[in-house]
């Protein structure tokens, strides 16, 4: 990820806090770690827009560990998205603030309550939690909120497109009035600025990237297609890849089947989703990070919480309807600094789709052909009709 020519000692940290940044490898802040950090050390509220991938996580946690390095019991919840947001947002808080002792909990969905709760009885000092499974322990009686000085909601926009609005006004209402809250979200939509009205004092606004911004080093391609040849494209496009790749389908149907179809021609090929155990979801990335496996296949669900560095490669085997879920899918490749590229499958009855993601880019995506198949030829007149708002979502799930 791209740093600033500043040092962590320019924005007022302890000498404590500096020696354990610097053991963890980390001298420069990133732009939105440099603009948010005397925000939030300050205690202002804050709402952050970056890109994933630009050091959030970082961002939040160092005010953070920061000010619960003394002081006793749980000051702070981080609510996250998925499950994997919340394991690696623990891993970086652990990673600093263990050599202070300012421990972190997990507390998310396929987990045991009991084992959850019994950490949750040793008082660490942040508990990172997907709302839904916060709520069960809320209503449980094992996490009291009342006691909470700050609250952090990191991929805002995410959790609210997942269906977390009820649950996210839950927990605030259980919070005290006086708080420090920070939200930071790749994109701002409108249920965002309805909560900051709501429920954060005067927020600071920092944008380190325009939202939606499109990363730098990916190489964009598009294969326009009719539908029945989907099939043959994905295979011929794979067909020699050599380098570590990450394949999203829209479903989870057909990311189970398009992983067996890809097992079949001999690819070291594995499946990522919701209805995988979290083990199971671990284990799939770790052994993806390690290249046992070259290939995962992937829903949307998963898109922000896939961060495994080395990623040559995203395909879109369908195209996302939302020009912000291709950028975010896009966003798993060319991570700290490296080179990527970005394959979208699609067919000329999904051109209204891919207006929307070049509109979105600010470019053209570049057209290409795969061997062996023809390519549709676009002409004005070919442009599919819209039936529907560009961006619009499927139903939205409570997920834990």
């Amino acid at each position: 990820m791209d740093t600033t020519p500043f040092l962590f000692s320019d924005l007022g940290l302890s000498a404590e806090l500096l020696k354990s940044l610097e053991h963890a490898g980390y001298l420069h802040p990133t732009p939105i770690q440099k603009a948010s950090i005397p925000i939030s050390m300050a205690g202002h509220d804050v709402i952050g827009c970056a890109q994933t991938g630009t050091g959030k996580t970082l961002a939040f946690s160092i005010p953070l560990i920061e000010r619960f390095k003394t002081g006793k019991g749980t000051r702070a919840v981080i609510l996250c998205p998925t499950r994997e947001i919340a394991l690696q947002t623990d891993q970086t808080l652990e990673k600093v603030g263990h050599p202070l002792k300012v421990h972190s909990t997990v507390v998310i969905g396929g987990k045991r309550l009991r084992s959850q709760s019994d950490a949750l009885r040793k008082h660490p000092a942040i508990v990172v939690a997907t709302p839904g499974r916060l709520v069960d322990h809320m209503e449980r009686g094992t996490i009291r909120m009342n006691h909470i000085e700050v609250l952090v909601m990191d991929e805002a926009d995410h959790m609210l497109d997942l269906g977390f609005l009820p649950q996210i006004r839950h927990i605030l209402r259980a919070l005290p009035t006086e708080r420090q809250t920070m939200m930071f979200s790749a994109t701002f939509p409108r249920e965002i600025e309805q909560l900051a009205r709501q429920y954060l004092k005067d927020p600071q606004r920092i944008d380190a990237a325009p939202p939606g911004t499109p990363k730098e080093g990916i190489e964009h391609a598009i294969y326009i297609l009719e539908p029945p040849q989907k099939r043959q494209a994905i295979l011929t496009l794979l067909q020699d890849e050599k380098e570590s790749t990450l394949v999203f389908t829209r479903t989870k149907i057909d990311a189970e089947w398009l992983s067996r179809l890809l097992a079949t021609k001999g690819h070291s090929v594995h499946v990522l989703h919701a209805d995988r155990t979290q083990g199971e979801r671990q284990q799939t990335l770790e052994k993806f990070r390690s290249g046992e496996y070259q290939i995962v296949v992937a829903t949307d669900l998963l898109a922000r919480g896939i961060d495994v560095k080395g990623i040559a490669h995203v395909v879109n085997f369908d195209i996302p309807h939302n020009p912000e879920d291709y950028i975010h899918r896009a966003g798993r490749t060319a991570r700290l600094n490296a080179k990527g590229k970005t394959s979208t499958v699609a067919s000329w009855t999904e051109s209204h789709f891919i207006d929307a993601i070049e509109k979105q880019l600010g470019f053209p995506i570049p057209r290409k052909e795969l061997p062996g198949i023809a390519a549709f030829q676009e002409t004005p007149s070919s442009k599919a009709p819209q039936f529907g708002k560009v961006g619009r979502r499927g139903p939205r799930v409570r997920m834990r």
